[in-house]
């Protein structure tokens, strides 16, 4: 397995916290809450004269300086045109700044509770908000931040966890057979698909990214955002049998619908998304091991037991997609 001496994020101390906000013109109390981030770090500031703001740490080398400006600036245009997403705040005309090597942005804290995705009104709510969103990411495509593809999340993870050893050695050859036949399925079901729209996405819409008020929902956490179809921020948000599936995805999309055009055709990629992030997921972790914090977080990764779920995994997956596709309940 690869090893950095360095941790990415050795050195970011309370003390550099404090400093790199006090440099923005936000004095700190002293007080810092760490956020439940992994892949960046993320802290909640208490002032003395003013309400907490929360400081985003970019990983190191994983961003350009100019595919976060073009997260930034999405979250502006969302906010502009009052689709409630949290945007980094300006400050003397800049959103992105650098202390000592990190880069970070300051935040307006947003309070709220996980949305509760089994109820009819909360996932009508939700699909509204994120036609609302994709009519904004549909303006205009983005320039420097990466689409999401089979190369990307698959090709790209697959040759990264078989060229770094983290396959056991009497695993390898069933995890590369069943990736390879999944990856085909997924090119097939791209394919059968075709053509569908892409557009700027959040990327990552799960629950935990979404904070749920008695006003309705905020968008956080945008640092997935990327080109793709309409379907990658709707699907996250499914969960249970198929049957479950299908009465859920009739709610987020009776709202969808109510603002924007639905291309019924993104239905068939369901279960091929979910297996691209099946792949990733295990890749992503891979791919963070020499930070301290992961091998804490995830303690199983790749264990024997790990990597014979992950074929199981696969396999489902794999018979998943040669299935009909979900259904709204209503249609």
């Amino acid at each position: 397995m690869p090893s950095d001496p360095t941790p990415p994020f050795a050195g970011l101390t309370p003390d550099l916290v404090l400093d790199a906000l006090d440099a923005v013109g936000i004095r700190g109390d002293g007080r810092l809450l760490a956020l439940n981030s992994f892949e960046n770090r993320v802290y909640q500031a208490w002032r003395d004269d003013a309400p907490p703001v929360v400081v985003k740490f970019y990983r190191p080398a994983r961003w350009t300086d100019a595919q976060i400006a073009e997260e930034h600036e999405f979250t502006v245009e969302l906010a502009d045109a009052a689709v409630p997403s949290v945007a980094p705040l300006a400050i003397d005309g800049a959103r992105l700044f650098e202390h000592l090597g990190f880069r970070y942005a300051v935040f307006a804290r947003h309070g709220g509770r996980a949305p509760e995705l089994e109820r009819v009104d909360v996932l009508e709510s939700l699909g509204r908000y994120l036609a609302r969103l994709h009519t904004v990411g549909a303006r205009r495509a983005f320039i420097e931040r990466p689409a999401l593809s089979v190369e990307a999340f698959g090709d790209d993870s697959r040759a990264y966890l078989v060229e770094h050893g983290f396959l056991p050695a009497d695993l390898r050859a069933a995890w590369t057979q069943i990736v390879d036949l999944a990856l085909a399925g997924v090119r097939e079901v791209f394919a059968v698909a075709a053509p569908f729209a892409t557009l700027r996405l959040h990327g990552d819409c799960h629950g935990g990214n979404v904070l749920w008020t008695d006003a309705g929902p905020h968008f956080v956490d945008f640092d997935d955002a990327r080109m793709g179809p309409a379907m990658q921020d709707l699907w996250m948000l499914l969960s249970g049998d198929r049957a479950s599936m299908e009465v859920q995805l009739a709610s987020l999309l009776r709202g969808y619908r109510s603002f924007r055009d639905f291309d019924r055709r993104e239905l068939a990629l369901i279960e091929a998304l979910r297996t691209l992030r099946l792949i990733h997921y295990s890749a992503w972790i891979a791919r963070r091991w020499d930070d301290p914090a992961f091998p804490a977080a995830f303690p199983w990764f790749n264990t024997e037991r790990y990597w014979q779920d992950r074929i199981l995994e696969l396999r489902e997956q794999v018979a998943l997609m040669d299935e009909a596709p979900l259904m709204p309940a209503d249609a």
